[in-house]
């Protein structure tokens, strides 16, 4: 297949179905970025092959490929992010994300109160082992998967997984003795 060929194909179908992928996909997933992730993986896959033409139903190709991607995300992924930091007090909810996320204009409090949190983050960090402090660091500051840290690393993805979910359990258990310390 000549590759301008190819490339009007690619086109077509990404126009045909990339909206519908992203319908598919986005109540499957926990936010947006897991969902657009899972789109691109799939578009990747899709403009690999080299026998596109030779596809008989693209579209139930690509709902099965999609639906595959999920599944996949949901055994890599059983980690827990930043995101995942929440607390409630009286007053609701509390996310450390939410306010190392918040602007300067916020106030002095909220400033202090970010620079407090990095601060322990960081210390934090360092405590752990070598390799579970650059699984966490390549995945959450990084924003690399951790199939692509898998691969870089030379490392199963299971191994991986583990020393993701070792640094995060050690990073929430440091990260709510400072929310105590500074709810009180």
């Amino acid at each position: 297949m000549p590759q301008n060929e190819k490339e009007n194909i690619i086109s077509q179908t990404v126009l045909s179905y990339g909206g519908k992928l992203m319908s598919y996909i986005r109540p499957k997933v926990k936010n947006t970025e897991d969902a657009e992730d899972i789109l691109q993986e799939v578009w990747y896959q899709f403009s690999s092959l080299t026998n596109l033409s030779e596809i008989v139903n693209i579209g139930g190709w690509l709902y099965r490929v999609t639906a595959n991607k999920i599944t996949d995300k949901y055994r890599k992924k059983k980690t827990e992010n930043l995101e995942d930091f929440v607390y409630e007090d009286e007053d609701g909810e509390f996310s450390i994300k939410d306010i190392l996320l918040m602007d300067e204009s916020a106030g002095p409090e909220i400033k202090m109160f970010q620079d407090e949190i990095w601060k322990k983050l960081f210390d934090a960090l360092d405590e752990l082992p070598e390799k579970q402090r650059l699984v966490y660091i390549e995945n959450e500051l990084n924003d690399k998967t951790l199939q692509q840290i898998a691969d870089e690393q030379g490392d199963n993805i299971k191994t991986i997984i583990s020393r993701k979910n070792y640094a995060v359990k050690h990073l929430r258990n440091r990260l709510r003795r400072l929310y105590e310390d500074l709810k009180n």
